[in-house]
């Protein structure tokens, strides 16, 4: 079944493109707009479906997760390996990031106009950024209300309270662990229709994307569009060999179960898109599902590789592009600049030009600037999320092989709350 899902998706992929190559061929501007609005109406249903489920799957799976753990201590433990991998992996990401786009310098000598393509989204606001903002926003004034507005990072602050004193009841509040469990089981089902459908929107957001700007934006941008790609790629090498080192051959079962989470995230553009399969998905390789509820919403604010890297790179280009250079203190104090914001921002809309924009600001540089890379930044996106969802599955799978609970011989069952799954959670 996992393989024929996959067949679909890239069957959706390869089909995608076609169709809107066609469309991009055969239609004025103006008709291509309007036939590009309605692939994006199926894309957009699909993401609306999963933003529907994704609150409440967190929520559940992360206080079942938590409530199991032994105490506290155990909390703290898993959290402050789990922090350390993720600042680790977003220096590393920035780093390579800056390295290789001073490397290949993709924005030399080229000469662009910035101005929104046709069908572009407007230019992102930073109006509303600050590290005041952020800190302040991070707990919930309610938690019904975070619900409503799929604010992940506060859904993920209350379920950690909430499960952090179920695990320090003497009883563990049976029948409240037992309707958490059965609620996350009733929402991977759910999750198992919605994703039945992703085939379809991942063929209609290729086609709108493809229907709007063609294939020839590729030869365009193409110093640039392929330079991040490769430094995408030379990030997967390097989280593959990291996994490697601490996962053992282990690493290669864990990189064959996340490829179509992965396929999911770069054809939507998404890394919602692909959060609930990746929850199933991990505990098939070993990872328990305690610890795949507890590292993954948090990797969604806090972890975004391909996000990191494209903040670097992209901002880079863009200076590079306007003959602006920096000296090593002015870099490094983006790299900190960028480090820090990027942790503010991850569940705002195209997050990654809010930062990049902040950080022209910060330079003292025009933010419209940014447009620069708007005609390009859907591509980008499908890169760059596809590469969060590796670099959250890589940070899962450490931290259990961390907290020695990584099954690395015998996978425990995909769905993480049935009476299987409950035994690995008290691990």
């Amino acid at each position: 079944m996992n393989r024929r899902f996959a067949s679909f998706v890239i069957a959706a992929m390869i089909l995608g493109i076609a169709v809107g190559w066609m469309c991009n061929l055969g239609l004025a501007p103006g008709d291509a707009a309007r036939t590009a609005a309605g692939f994006s109406m199926v894309t957009e249903l699909f993401l609306r479906l999963i933003k529907m489920i994704i609150a409440p799957l967190v929520f559940t799976t992360l206080v079942a997760g938590v409530g199991h753990m032994e105490d506290a201590a155990a909390v703290g433990r898993i959290g402050a390996k789990t922090m350390g991998w993720f600042l680790g992996a977003s220096i590393l990401s920035l780093l390579l990031g800056l390295a290789m786009v001073e490397l290949l310098r993709p924005g030399a000598g080229l000469t662009l106009h910035a101005a929104n393509p046709i069908g572009a989204p407007p230019l992102p606001s930073t109006d509303s950024f600050s590290l005041h903002t952020f800190i302040t926003h991070l707990v919930p004034t309610s938690i019904f209300d975070a619900m409503a507005r799929n604010e992940i990072l506060q859904i993920v602050i209350f379920a950690i309270f909430v499960g952090t004193a179920v695990s320090m009841l003497d009883q563990k509040a049976p029948q409240v662990m037992q309707l958490v469990e059965q609620a996350a089981s009733i929402m991977l089902k759910v999750t198992d229709i919605v994703m039945k459908f992703a085939p379809f929107a991942i063929f209609a957001s290729l086609a709108s994307t493809v229907t709007l700007q063609g294939l020839p934006i590729l030869l365009t941008y193409a110093k640039f569009v392929g330079g991040f790609y490769l430094s995408l790629a030379l990030l997967w090498v390097i989280l593959f060999g990291l996994a490697l080192l601490v996962l053992g051959r282990a690493a290669i079962r864990l990189f064959a179960a996340i490829r179509e989470p992965a396929l999911i995230s770069f054809s939507c553009a998404s890394s919602e898109a692909a959060y609930p399969k990746l929850l199933a998905a991990l505990p098939t390789v070993g990872v328990p599902p305690r610890i795949a509820s507890f590292v993954l919403p948090l990797g969604y604010s806090f972890n975004l590789d391909g996000s990191m890297m494209y903040c670097t790179f992209a901002t880079t280009f863009i200076l590079q592009t306007n003959g602006v250079s920096l000296t090593v203190g002015q870099q490094v104090g983006m790299l900190f600049l960028l480090l820090i914001t990027s942790k503010g921002i991850a569940a705002v809309p195209r997050a990654s030009l809010i930062v990049i924009m902040a950080t022209l600001t910060y330079l003292g540089l025009p933010e419209g600037w940014i447009a620069l890379v708007l005609a390009v930044d859907h591509l980008l996106d499908m890169g760059r999320s596809g590469t969060n969802i590796i670099g959250n599955s890589v940070a899962a799978a450490v931290v259990s092989k961390w907290e020695g609970a990584f099954a690395s011989h015998v996978a425990v069952s995909a769905q993480p709350f049935n009476e299987k799954a409950k035994a690995s959670l008290s691990v």
